[in-house]
């Protein structure tokens, strides 16, 4: 893993670099994950640049979009740009989402106290795994991913934290990386977004009562992402069965993602 240094998207690195299957190693400068695009400075938007991407993934809603502006795209721009939204509109978690991003006027957050905020978090890992929908979303991007024309390809949603991190996840399984890799690189998230975190919380505090209840929708916790591999045990038997029964990701598409992402024997 490696930061790409973007001063307005501090979440976005470079998925490579991490031991897969066979003690081959994910390549680096192919597969990049990351938080919106939409504030880029210049200078961010030359480091961009530099990664010549053939493809962008925008996993947000375009309720989202229109809520804090489209990705800036560098100069060229990728030759494929896709949009994959993956949002729940009845889900109190993404109701909450338009609120943090002042795309709502309520004073309140609709979870409750701190403790069902995070409750309602690990629900959200859960319905990633369970949901057709999320299943069908999840596995359009790793087909898209497994394409080499595709690459060198960026993902992202509104963090680059949630919808952003279980495709991470899924990705580095596939590729055969380690269990606990996969959970730390999920949680370089809260030190990326740490700053950026704290000054939302000090929007918050002049638009709410109780800005601290959306601290769980925020982090990045383990328990989180634990829910969604504990969904993947009970419903497939863990991630082979998923990616294979529950996303319809056959070996033709797995044997092309690990030979276009790792690196030769």
């Amino acid at each position: 893993m490696s930061s790409l240094g973007l001063e307005k998207a501090p979440n976005a690195r470079d998925l490579g670099g991490y031991v897969g299957l066979g003690g081959r190693r994910v390549r680096r400068g192919l597969l990049f994950r990351a938080d919106s695009l939409h504030r880029l400075s210049e200078d961010d938007l030359a480091v961009l640049a530099e990664l010549k991407l053939s493809c962008l993934i925008d996993m947000r809603s375009p309720h989202e979009v229109e809520s804090v502006g489209a990705d800036r795209l560098p100069t060229p721009a990728p030759a494929q740009v896709v949009s994959l939204p993956l949002h729940d509109p009845e889900a109190k978690i993404f109701v909450s989402v338009g609120v943090l991003l002042g795309r709502s006027t309520a004073v309140t957050l609709p979870v409750g106290d701190s403790a069902n905020a995070a409750h309602l978090m690990t629900e959200l890992y859960r319905w990633f795994v369970s949901s057709p929908f999320a299943r069908q979303t999840f596995a359009a991007a790793v087909r898209l991913i497994a394409d080499r024309e595709a690459l060198p390809l960026l993902f992202h949603c509104t963090a680059g934290k949630d919808r952003t991190g279980w495709l991470s996840a899924i990705l580095l399984s596939a590729l055969g990386v380690d269990r606990e890799q996969v959970i730390a690189d999920y949680m370089l998230t809260e030190q990326f977004n740490a700053d950026s975190n704290e000054y939302l919380l000090t929007v918050l505090a002049n638009r709410m009562p109780d800005p601290q209840v959306a601290i769980p929708l925020l982090q990045a916790r383990r328990e989180y992402l634990m829910a969604a591999f504990d969904q993947v045990d009970a419903l497939f038997g863990g991630m082979d069965g998923y990616v294979r029964d529950g996303l319809g990701l056959d070996d033709a598409i797995l044997d092309a993602l690990r030979s276009h992402l790792l690196e030769p024997a």
